[in-house]
Order: structure tokens, then sequence, then C-alpha cells
């Protein structure tokens, strides 16, 4: 008998590397139709040292990794441990956690998020849902986007869903599809930038507002390979690393102008991105906070109504939507689309690990 009511705590850490997000949350479902109530929420943010452990990881020998992936856990289920206690949180279902991406390379067969590791389970002493990317990797998919299943069941409403992270990626429905996929890089670049000036983000754009557009640059952005393909298609740090910074860098231009620019190549794809240019736009992430992107999207899409939430959907939308992924992982109900990600069939994924 499947339950009608789950008490959960969905846990996210992006690759904007802001912090570790935590939400609980209570889900019901009656008749096929779900709700959602956002409890408890809160950003646990890194201190500088995991901060450049988490940036430098991508280049980590394999013992390396290793290593981190145990002190990730440690950490990671410290930080759930107090969530849980702080709070007060009782008769948990689960915890559902996506972990931290260090390596997204699904054309190789591959994709690793750190601090899914079995202990984890018993460390919180709770019944853990993770590592929701591993099987869709597996299965000849992208193992990215997973948030669309969230978009189509939570937030139906809306013609568009898209998320302004560390990259930006869009969910929507074609032809009783969903149909998902990374855009392009954003805060991963506009956090790079800002930090050469000190600050930890470009607060509401005005860094970039206050530069110029280096049109050759822009032109060169929009003409990289990965803007040309088809999806289904997804971006890791290892695209921002190996092939946008170093384009970035080539140019002899100032910092406010490399962020202006790189500003208005995110709206652009954006807009290239949504195959009819009406309708509604629901953004979330952190990068719908920064109101000159925000402007240059609805510039490019004048038609189009953009709809921003309330603070705790903006900022746990993720959270939320993993924390749902484990819920039907629980009851063993598809939580994956093929549409999306490119697998040879729709399934269930995620790994269910218990306390001992």
């Amino acid at each position: 008998m499947l339950k009608e009511k789950y008490n959960i705590i969905g846990v996210m850490s992006g690759t904007s590397l802001d912090g570790v997000d935590l939400s609980h949350i209570i889900f019901t479902v009656e008749n096929n139709k779900w709700n959602f109530k956002i409890l408890e929420s809160e950003t646990i943010s890194y201190d500088t040292n995991w901060i450049n452990s988490l940036k430098s990881a991508v280049d980590y020998s394999t013992n390396k990794l290793e290593k981190l992936n145990q002190d990730y856990t440690t950490l990671l289920a410290t930080i759930i441990s107090n969530f849980i206690k702080i709070n007060k949180i009782e008769n948990l279902d689960a915890v559902c956690s996506h972990g931290h991406t260090i390596l997204h390379q699904p054309q190789k067969g591959f994709t690793l998020q750190i601090g899914n590791l079995p202990e984890i389970a018993s460390l919180i002493n709770q019944t853990v849902v993770c590592d929701f990317r591993v099987q869709d990797v597996q299965l000849g998919g992208q193992g990215a986007p997973l948030v669309p299943i969230g978009d189509r069941i939570l937030f139906s409403e809306y013609d568009y869903c898209m998320n302004l992270g560390g990259f930006s990626n869009i969910s929507f429905e074609e032809n009783n599809q969903r149909i998902a996929f990374d855009i392009s890089p954003v805060n991963t670049v506009l956090n790079y930038y800002a930090n050469q000036l000190g600050f930890n983000y470009d607060d509401k754009g005005e860094i970039s507002r206050s530069g110029n557009t280096n049109e050759a640059l822009l032109k060169q952005l929009n003409e990289l390979d990965f803007y040309q393909k088809k999806h289904p298609k997804s971006l890791g740090f290892e695209f921002v690393k190996e092939t946008v910074l170093p384009l970035i860098e080539s140019f002899t231009i100032t910092i406010e102008d490399k962020l202006h620019t790189f500003t208005e190549h995110v709206a652009l794809q954006i807009a290239l991105a949504l195959p009819t240019k009406k309708g509604s736009l629901f953004i979330t992430g952190g990068g719908a906070y920064n109101d000159f992107l925000i402007e240059r999207i609805h510039h490019h899409l004048p038609d189009i109504t953009i709809i921003i939430p309330n603070a705790k959907i903006l900022e746990f939308k993720e959270a939320l939507i993993f924390a749902f992924l484990g819920v039907l992982k629980l009851r063993n109900e598809i939580n994956v689309l093929s549409s999306v990600t490119g697998a040879k069939k729709d399934h269930s994924s995620g790994k269910n690990y218990y306390a001992k």
C-alpha cells in the first residue's frame, strides 16, 4: 500500500558553490495529484577550503577523489544531522540528497556526484535516497537534467520552467513529451569574474550592467559547438574550465566588459532555446536575483511573461525536486524521463540506503 503523505528532507549542492541547500518538505498525493509544503529551509555555506577543494577536484587523481568523497560524505552528514536537530524534525521517511557533481562526462559513460556513499545513512541514522544520475548514464542518457519530472508534476501550470544556477536549464512540454536540456553556463562564469573583483557574486548584476558588450567575444561565444547541438544535451564544469574561460581570457578587456558580454550571451542563448517565444516562463535559482540578466532575457523575449516565485521556491526548488525524485524512488515510480536525458527508457533512478 503506497502512502499518501511523505515527510522528507531534500539536499542539493549546485555547481555555483554557494553551499548546501536543505529543505524540509511534506508531500501529499490524492487521486494522483501531488502537492507540497516547504517547511524549514536553509543554505549552509562552504568555507574557503571546501570551495577551493570542490573547484580543484575536476583535476584530482582517483585516490584523491576517493578521499574527497569520504570527507564530503562526512561533511554532508554533519550538515544534515545539525539541520534535523536544530529544527527538531522527527519521523522522516527519507533524506533525499543529490550530492555534489565533480565530473560529468556522459559521452564517456561517466558521472560522479560525491557525498553519496552508503555510510551516510548510518551517519545520520535515516533512510537516504541519493545518487540519482549514475543509472541514467548507464542507460545511455545524459544523466541530466533530472528536474523536469518535478516541473511536469509540481509546476505544470507554466509553459516553461527554467533554473538559473551554475548553469541554465529549461524544461517544457512538446508533443506530449517533456523536453529539457542545459542551455549555457551562468553563475559558474559570472561568479568567477565577480570573485576576481573581490565579491562572492555580482549583486543584482550591477557590475555587469556597468560594462559594455564586446561584439567579437559575443559572436565567438555564440558560435561554440555546444550551442549548435540538438537536445538531449547537458553541461559540466569541464566545459567552463576547458572552453568558455579560455575563450573569454583570450580577449584583453575589462572584467566589467567580460561580465556584460557574458550576461548578454546567456540571455541570447535562453531566447534561442525557447521553441515558441510566447507564454509563461517560471524562473528559479540564484540567477533570478540578477536584475540585469532578467532584464536582458525580457529584452530578447518581449512576449514572454516572466514569473519569479517566492524566496523559498526560488532558492530551494532543486532541493524540493530532488526530495520529490526520492519520494518517487521510494514508490518505485518513474523519476527520470528518457525524452529528457536520451536514455534507453524511462526509469526509477537513485540508490536507497538504510541506517544500520
